[in-house]
């Protein structure tokens, strides 16, 4: 079902001030419901975790922290995808102090360096990242408090989780309700999320129970995912997943099976028959890849290019017996139980969705800021645009600043879910926030039913010596429909030779598609490899006017350096 009749509709919610009332609300509702898959071993066979256990946990453990005297702390919590994580975040947020999640990837000094400059003194972390946290600590010259999710029990040098929770437990048998009777104030920090550095150095984003539930409660609004399976992928550190991914499930009643990690993903999915998975697009894209790829092995490409149409022309129309036999086995490989696909985190190619879409299994996209913890607009599942970042959520105002002629300029919004500022950085905070309205820094339009397109980064706009504004994001998309490029970066030179500014790219090939388009030798002669390439970006060039097509381009072994949510950083190229 897709249609604009459904533009200004919205699915019933419950009201809650804070993640405190958000976490009672969802025990009152869901109760003895799973709220997490987890496992005990790697390998093992989930099991399940309830709302009321959540709560216990959470309790217990935010009962031991304050029997420590961190109240008011800020706590930095550093590890994999688990539910210690998310019991280290609730217990914190809901009457201890301000969380920090921290990037498990990051190195020795870059945590040092996080630590020092958030102000926390107390760390949760993974047992796997012992010595990383050692070193961190020792850079940093001393830490008050360590607590390792993994540790048996206390020692002298570091606290147990698993002991502190049992050492609540024991609190609140014995009457100790100071946890319970904490008054949370909605408008102060309680979370400071430092982001991931693609075009520079990481700022701290303050976020308020308030900025959080209104994101919340507002992206429940465009979707019914009541009772659904999630599977967690992407890293929880990051306001996407967390806001969205843990909170908002939450909130709906769902259950969010932990995933092994990346490479567990296809196995997990069926473990738990997943319904639903938030990922970055790059994710979506090699699935759908994997799916071409299959079919092209099988010798039935035509065959799905045919049912993909079939689908695509029909729309919300019954599919006939034989497409839906086409995309059975495209269900099976995703765990038999998957319904929908929401990207964020950066633009997804259209034609990803629109195939997803047409196979049976909804895909839409969104657009976000950990700035606004972090839904800007999201499509609904009943209204969606392929090729569109959606609507704003409840109560997000959006507009679009000093439009060209094209209605493109830069995206701006206000609203409850605006950050409180960067923390310690006020320049850097009066610099996107001017009279309530956060300036973004990305460019895009709206259409004529208020749907967001996005168009690039305005600081990577590429400005000619004629006066055109180019964005690289735009001509990367057309190079990126090559399968013999798997990633790319676009940017201007200007040449005094000619008198204007050269587009150039820098190409990371994926060799296995050469070899299948152009032969074997293309692997070990480099000229023909260039040529190749050539021939790809000619094809690009073809379908863009003069002014935008690469006159320039240089080749690369490896993957460009990436952030966890896969954004390459454009800030640590050298480019002449």
């Amino acid at each position: 079902m897709n249609s604009l009749k459904y533009k200004d509709s919205v699915y019933e919610t419950w009201p809650c001030g804070d993640l405190r009332e958000l976490m009672n609300g969802s025990v009152e509702r869901y109760g003895d419901r799973a709220a997490f898959l987890v496992k005990d071993r790697p390998g093992g066979s989930y099991q399940p975790i309830s709302y009321r256990q959540l709560r216990r946990d959470v309790t217990a453990f935010g009962s031991a922290l304050l029997s420590l005297g961190l109240k008011g702390n800020k706590i930095a919590v550093i590890g994999e995808n688990r539910y210690e994580w998310i019991v280290s975040y609730l217990a914190t947020v809901c009457g201890v102090g301000v969380i920090v999640p921290i990037d498990r990837e990051l190195l020795a000094d870059e945590i040092s360096g996080l630590l020092k400059r958030s102000g926390a003194q107390t760390i949760v972390y993974s047992g796997k990242l012992e010595k990383t946290i050692s070193d961190a600590i020792e850079l940093l010259g001393g830490i008050d408090t360590k607590i390792s999710m993994d540790a048996a029990d206390n020692d002298k040098s570091r606290y147990s989780m698993q002991a502190l929770i049992s050492t609540g437990n024991e609190l609140i048998s014995g009457g100790h309700k100071e946890y319970f009777e904490i008054e949370i104030d909605p408008d102060s920090m309680c979370s400071l999320i430092y982001t991931s550095g693609t075009t520079g150095v990481a700022k701290g984003v303050m976020l308020s129970h308030k900025n959080i539930i209104f994101n919340v409660i507002g992206m429940q609004e465009h979707f019914d995912a009541r009772g659904k399976m999630f599977l967690d992928v992407l890293p929880m550190h990051h306001t996407y997943e967390f806001s969205c991914g843990i909170l908002g499930t939450m909130y709906q009643g769902c259950t969010v099976a932990i995933c092994e990690g990346l490479k567990y993903v296809v196995k997990n999915m069926a473990e738990c028959k997943a319904n639903v998975i938030l990922a970055v697009p790059l994710m979506f894209e090699k699935m759908h890849q994997k799916i071409w790829k299959q079919a092209e092995s099988q010798g039935r490409t035509k065959v799905l290019r045919r049912a993909i149409a079939v689908s695509k022309a029909l729309g919300d129309k019954k599919l006939t017996r034989a497409t839906k036999r086409v995309f059975k086995s495209i269900h099976q490989s995703l765990g038999g139980e998957m319904q929908l696909f929401i990207a964020g985190g950066a633009a997804c190619d259209p034609t990803v969705i629109s195939d997803f879409n047409a196979m049976g299994i909804k895909m839409v996209q969104g657009y976000g800021m950990t700035e606004n913890a972090p839904i800007v607009t999201v499509n609904k599942d009943r209204c969606h645009k392929d090729a569109s970042a959606g609507l704003p959520i409840a109560g997000t105002k959006i507009r679009i600043d000093e439009p060209d002629n094209n209605g493109i300029g830069e995206i701006v919004f206000s609203g409850p879910s605006v950050m409180l500022g960067y923390y310690n950085e006020p320049e850097e905070t009066t610099k996107v926030l001017k009279d309530g309205w956060l300036y973004s820094g990305d460019l895009g339009y709206l259409d004529e039913d208020g749907f967001l397109f996005l168009t690039g980064r305005k600081k990577n706009i590429i400005v000619t010596k004629n006066g055109k504004n180019i964005s690289p994001e735009e001509v990367e998309e057309y190079l990126l429909r090559s399968p013999c490029i798997e990633e790319v970066v676009v940017w201007g030179k200007d040449e005094t030779r000619i008198g204007d500014t050269v587009i150039c790219a820098e190409i990371f090939p994926d060799m296995e598609a050469l070899q299948k388009e152009y032969g074997d030798g293309i692997l070990s002669d480099e000229e023909k490899l260039h040529k190749a390439i050539d021939a790809e970006v000619d094809k690009a060039n073809d379908m863009m006017p003069a002014y935008k097509r690469v006159r320039r381009f240089i080749l690369r072994d490896k993957e460009f350096e990436k952030t966890t949510t896969k954004k390459i950083k454009r800030h640590v190229l050298k480019h002449e």
